[in-house]
């Protein structure tokens, strides 16, 4: 692939997918230009928000179970390839936890996570009882435990930035009105720009999904919770912070604090982990924001006159989980296309 004609290839947006897929255009063709284009870096990117524990929800996302499944497993290999390198820290750590239900067994399963996490079990009774046991805890009936993997985009995004510019990469602060409006300066171009995406590309098949999460000290959490799907506590390792969700509000706009979804996700938090009492006494930050869901995540190609563009969007609440698989994914649609 190395002997490859020379190309010139944009990246449009810089979230999770978008650094991604610079990264690995760079890593498969060393000789192409590589340019990555977007108005929000970092901080400012939906990214920076997520929780960031790699763990899918159980729907086909992709064209098919098996590609699905092929997604989360080469985003697992991939993360767990970047824990190897201690030497260059990128914000990934290795977590357990536990999935857990009051009413429903189907609802801590994940087939997903079990064909790739090595240590997917069942909680055992005692478990079930230790979560179970404190005053306003409810009955847990139901649970797994498994370790993954948690993402912390906050040091991943700079990280890969740099990567990306240390590599030859050029990172260009622009918002892109239409895609068309790059083709002739570009042959490729890979559309990675989540929500915006919708309106790029006329595509009335994305949503919002509007979320809200709490992020607070409390560096004596190391594992990570869920119950009954919406409510979850993940650490991040690296500033001993954990993130308190959550809600899924599909279809809302609304990029406001909604004091009843705090109030409900710090009363769920707490009677999951009694602990947390202890850590709102101290400030706490609420973070609101627009997941780019789609019914089937867009991974494919088209023309328009004679660039190529490369999709990759639709990914809802699961970027940072499915990043790096639908992105190996998209660059092999992409050497398809270049034999």
């Amino acid at each position: 692939m190395a002997t490859s004609p020379r190309k010139r290839v944009v990246i449009v947006g810089a979230g999770i997918v978008g650094v991604n897929s610079a990264m690995e255009v760079q890593r498969r063709y060393p000789n192409y230009d590589v340019t990555l284009i977007a108005d929000k870096f970092n901080g400012d990117t939906l990214s920076d928000g997520a929780a960031g524990l790699l763990r899918p929800d159980t729907y086909i996302f992709g064209p098919s179970l098996e590609i699905s499944q092929r997604w989360v497993n080469d985003s697992y290999s991939f993360y767990k390839n970047l824990l190897k390198n201690r030497d260059d820290p990128c914000g990934i750590n290795e977590v357990s936890g536990y999935t857990f239900s009051t009413k429903n067994p189907d609802i801590t399963k994940n087939h997903y996570m079990n064909n790739c996490s090595p240590d997917f079990r069942e909680a055992t009774d005692e478990e079930l009882k230790a979560y179970s046991s404190a005053e306003n805890q409810p009955k847990l009936n139901y649970g797994c435990f498994f370790t993954s993997i948690v993402i912390e985009c906050k040091l991943f995004l700079p990280w890969a930035l740099k990567k990306i510019s240390n590599n030859g990469g050029t990172i260009i602060n622009r918002k892109i009105e239409s895609l068309e409006e790059l083709c002739g300066e570009y042959d490729i171009i890979f559309n990675c720009t989540g929500f915006r995406a919708g309106k790029l590309c006329n595509d009335v098949n994305v949503l919002p999904i509007r979320g809200q999460v709490i992020r607070v000290k409390a560096p004596w959490v190391d594992k990570f919770y869920y119950r009954d799907s919406d409510t979850y506590i993940i650490p991040s390792i690296s500033d001993g912070t954990v993130v308190l969700g959550g809600c899924r509000h599909f279809g809302s706009h609304n990029e406001q604090e909604n004091k009843r979804n705090t109030e409900e996700i710090l009363e769920n938090c707490i009677s999951v982990l009694p602990s947390l009492k202890k850590a709102l006494k101290t400030d706490y930050k609420v973070w609101v924001g627009l997941r780019p869901y789609r019914n089937k995540i867009r991974v494919e190609t088209e023309y328009i006159n004679d660039t190529v563009i490369v999709h990759n969007y639709g990914h809802g609440g699961y970027g940072v989980t499915l990043a790096p698989g639908t992105v190996k994914y998209a660059v092999d649609l992409l050497t398809s296309v270049n034999k």
